[in-house]
């Protein structure tokens, strides 16, 4: 079965399986997954941002706080 790496995909998790992925992902060579991590905290942000009222927006270079 052949598949497109590439594709999107449109997964339903939640914050903390989210959090679950960042944190597995932050034992990762930094150079091998900044990229992902980058990508998962902007939509995550642009979601959350769309559910929370009066919420401050993100641009890309910023980080959410960690805690």
């Amino acid at each position: 079965m052949a598949s497109d790496t590439n594709k999107p995909l449109t997964l339903t998790l939640t914050v903390a399986d989210i959090n679950q992925i960042l944190e597995a992902l932050g034992k990762r060579p930094y150079a091998r997954v900044f990229q992902l991590i980058g990508r998962i905290q902007q939509q995550a942000a642009a979601q959350l941002s769309d559910a929370e009222p009066g919420a401050p927006e993100r641009g890309p270079g910023d980080q959410p706080p960690r805690g």
